[in-house]
């Protein structure tokens, strides 16, 4: 046989090879398709969906390192019965009802996992975060979720061996303490509506009025010894009512950062010595709103209760709870005649202007500095 005869043929037998290897590896991928979609189409579904979420009355979440949690819907109000009884966020059980609508298991990593297998992925009692989920009796979803890394989130179902990859879960909605699920709205309200406020506080009682959209303001001091609040109005010239703006501005979308654990010391029952009492006037006609600062909690944070509310004792930040105790000099203009530390925090903002230091036998004169070196 010639040499092109041998190369035609060697040729014919390699592309026959070939295509023997094509169809081959095309009937593996089909099969493979068809096995992972028979997989895929027998896995549990575990979504909740949106209907269901509707009728879902109860939530069950235990995360690593942090306490069991239930919430119940009373109503249509959403509640912590457990580790206490405390309003929750409407708005986290909302993001999780979401969540749970994008749940789904991706693929079978074990079929028949033992203890050791859910410890290693971190699917056991102790590591996992276990999520339950109730429609009256039924129970529409049991599921712990462990380990996420290059092969996704992993997870298993209550009462199945099986371990899976999950898509659609998000940890941060599920691995919270106990203060984050609570609501931690204390008032909200349009300081366009505000017509009246008044502080009392150690330093005495503040009024502001509002007269159409100008603020003015009266300061009645209080007396040293006997702590009584003055009954006529202290001279105020360096009012400052722009200070008044940043009060409203602090409490009218008003948030807790904490709440009080239970037997704090929170000062709440003297709150006009401790912190400050601040009355909200609205032109609406809606009603007074009453807050009672306490102590403090933490750093500058300190202890808060809206009157008429559920009696929650909540902690607001610093910044709040320095305008709710400052003194008179919080909502005064700086004084001009001021020099060095006392131009910013001022000395008497309802009174005179600070005095000038005396040179010694020369009255109203200022000492004179030392010349040292000089003849």
């Amino acid at each position: 046989m010639k040499t092109e005869q041998k190369l035609v043929v060697s040729g014919v037998a390699l592309l026959a090879l070939l295509g023997g290897y094509v169809m081959t590896r095309q009937g593996k991928e089909k099969d493979t398709k068809a096995h992972m979609a028979s997989v895929a189409k027998n896995l549990p579904k575990v979504g909740v969906a949106k209907e269901q979420g509707e009728k879902v009355t109860k939530l069950v979440v235990k995360s690593k390192d942090h306490d069991e949690v239930v919430l119940e819907k009373k109503g249509t109000v959403w509640r912590l019965s457990k580790p206490l009884d405390a309003l929750a966020s409407a708005s986290n059980v909302d993001a999780i009802l979401k969540n749970l609508e994008k749940l789904e298991l991706g693929t079978v990593i074990a079929d028949n996992a033992d203890e050791k297998t859910f410890e290693k992925y971190e699917l056991d009692e102790k590591n996992a975060t276990h999520v339950q989920v109730f429609a009256g009796d039924e129970k529409v979803l049991d599921a712990y979720f462990g380990k996420s890394g290059t092969r996704g989130q992993i997870a298993r179902l209550g009462g199945n061996p099986a371990v899976y990859t999950a898509k659609g879960y998000s940890s941060f909605l599920f691995a919270k303490e106990v203060k984050s699920w609570r609501d931690t709205d204390i008032l909200k309200f349009e300081d366009g509506n505000v017509i009246a406020i008044e502080l009392d506080n150690k330093s005495g009682r503040f009024s502001f009025t509002k007269n159409a959209d100008k603020w003015s303001g009266a300061f009645y001091g209080r007396d040293a010894k006997t702590g009584a609040v003055a009954e006529k109005a202290s001279k105020w010239e360096r009012f400052d009512e722009a200070k008044v703006k940043d009060l409203l501005t602090a409490f009218k979308n008003l948030k807790a950062s904490d709440f009080a654990k239970q037997g704090a010391d929170t000062g709440i029952d003297k709150a006009a010595e401790e912190g400050g009492v601040l009355k909200v006037k609205f032109k609406d006609g809606n009603g007074d709103v009453v807050l009672k600062v306490g102590k403090k909690q933490e750093a500058d944070n300190r202890y808060l209760v809206k009157e008429g509310g559920d009696g929650t004792i909540f902690v607001i930040s610093s910044y709040s709870a320095a305008l709710a105790v400052g003194d008179v000099e919080k909502f005064s203009k700086p004084d001009p005649n001021a020099k060095g530390k006392d131009a910013k925090d001022g000395k008497d903002a309802a009174g005179d202007a600070p005095d000038m230091p005396e040179m010694p036998g020369m009255p109203g004169m200022p000492s004179m500095p030392d010349m040292g070196g000089m003849e």
